[in-house]
């Protein structure tokens, strides 16, 4: 019990686990050293109550033993990421499709999608870049179904933009006037996988999705020019 408190300079605080070891270390020897001071100074004919103190040391190794659990869970959590991203290896080179709005032009080309619950009177898509400022404005088709909208990265003046992150914003109003609510999804072709704060995810060069927002795969058409 306790083996820990003559390792804390071994203990990785950087995880969960590690950091609530250091701190059960710091209080752990605070108490311990309160104790001997006490005992030295207590009277000899009025001893402390030996049960006190033992429960104390039972509820840190309590908390210990909750630790130590805690840490191989984490343990455990990192070598599941790690094959999942493994796994997701597969998905590098070809282009998925994920729920969102924001998109990755390649190569003068870019392609989402967007669909309304209900027809709407009227709709618009708003194309903006990387620092928010709209490149692209224009009708969307104002009916139901999921419709299919392909860039070619030109804006309102037919000048081409730079390949980057741009933001598609598909909006709809009814007869009031009221924005309607729409679906929106994206392609991109998979550049690389990777896990933070236990999400598994996929990129699309700067843009990250998450594994549960793909819905779809498909081979790349076209090997994108370096």
């Amino acid at each position: 019990m306790f083996e820990s408190i003559s390792q804390s300079s071994s203990i990785d605080q950087s995880t969960k686990s590690g950091a609530a070891q250091a701190k059960l270390n710091e209080d752990l020897n605070q108490f311990l050293n309160l104790l001997v001071t006490q005992l030295k100074n207590q009277d000899p004919l009025d001893p402390m109550d030996a049960n006190e103190f033992t429960s104390q040391l039972v509820q840190f190794a309590s908390v210990e033993q909750q630790i130590y659990q805690n840490s191989n869970l984490e343990k455990l959590l990192n070598v599941e990421q790690t094959s999942q991203i493994a796994n997701m290896v597969d998905f590098i080179g070809h282009t998925i499709e994920a729920t969102g709005s924001s998109f990755h032009l390649e190569n003068d080309s870019a392609e989402f999608t967007y669909e309304f619950e209900t027809k709407p009177n009227s709709a618009t898509i708003t194309i903006m870049n990387s620092s928010g400022l709209t490149v692209y404005s224009g009708d969307a088709v104002n009916e139901t179904g999921k419709q299919y909208f392909k860039w070619d990265g030109k804006n309102q003046s037919g000048t081409q933009q730079p390949d980057g992150t741009y933001t598609a914003v598909v909006s709809g109003k009814d007869r009031d006037g009221n924005l309607m609510s729409v679906a929106q999804t994206v392609f991109g072709r998979v550049t690389g996988a990777g896990a933070e704060d236990g999400i598994v995810s996929l990129f699309m060069n700067d843009v990250k999705t998450s594994m549960d927002k793909i819905l779809g795969t498909r081979e790349t058409k076209s090997t994108p020019t370096p």
